[in-house]
């Protein structure tokens, strides 16, 4: 390894989709029941997370949607969709530029907000050397739809994360790479060296203009 490492956001940026949500959507095609039990279940956690103070945002993104789903379920059906329709999402630049990082020989680290066992499945077939996602350490049994206890690689959480990650590789991150595709990625992008902004709109646009930071469009 070159001592450099690159740090990929996913939705939005590798992968022109939702890939939580296309997982939601698979367990609720596969069992209907689920529908009217997350969207209670999300409720719950959306208000509660409000009244704890959090920002809309946070609060939006629990797991509710996940509750009472098992984790073993969810890594066969995380692997299902990247084989059958994940994996068509992903552009020939958005490879092409792994691949430029890669003859470089850059490390390529996948850091995102998804639950883990898709994000591990996305870089799996994306060929990263390390995966950070959402989730507790056992991954087991059956999930509560509560975050408590979780790694949350999310908005300024991902900069503790990628902080710890090259220290752990004794990389310098003035010499790294981020890319993201949303504000919520500029917190961790800005502490690389070499940010670049993926299918920037709003405020990470603003940023990344005004900053005069790479910009790419990978979109299918």
């Amino acid at each position: 390894m070159s001592g450099v490492t690159a740090y990929f956001d996913l939705d939005g940026t590798l992968l022109d989709a939702s890939s939580e949500k296309s997982l939601t959507a698979l367990l609720s095609k596969r069992r209907p029941w689920r529908i009217p039990l997350g969207a209670v279940m999300w409720s719950l956690g959306f208000i509660g997370n409000i009244l704890r103070g959090r920002s809309v945002y946070d609060a939006a993104r629990n797991r509710g949607h996940l509750a009472l789903c098992n984790w073993e379920v969810l890594r066969n059906y995380s692997a299902e969709l990247v084989e059958t329709k994940l994996s068509k999402r992903v552009t020939l630049d958005a490879v092409e530029r792994l691949d430029w990082h890669r003859q470089r020989g850059h490390r390529l680290v996948l850091i995102t907000a998804t639950v883990m066992p898709m994000a591990q499945a996305m870089a799996d077939y994306l060929g990263m050397d390390a995966v950070y996602g959402c989730g507790p350490k056992n991954m087991t049994g059956i999930m509560s739809g509560s975050e408590r206890g979780w790694s949350v690689p999310r908005r300024k959480g991902k900069v503790p994360i990628v902080e710890a990650d090259a220290a752990s590789v004794g990389h310098d991150l003035a010499e790294c790479w981020g890319y993201g595709n949303t504000h919520a990625d500029s917190y961790f992008m800005s502490i690389t060296g070499n940010p670049v902004a993926v299918n920037a709109e709003g405020r990470l646009k603003s940023i990344a203009k005004k900053n005069q930071w790479a910009q790419f469009e990978w979109r299918i």
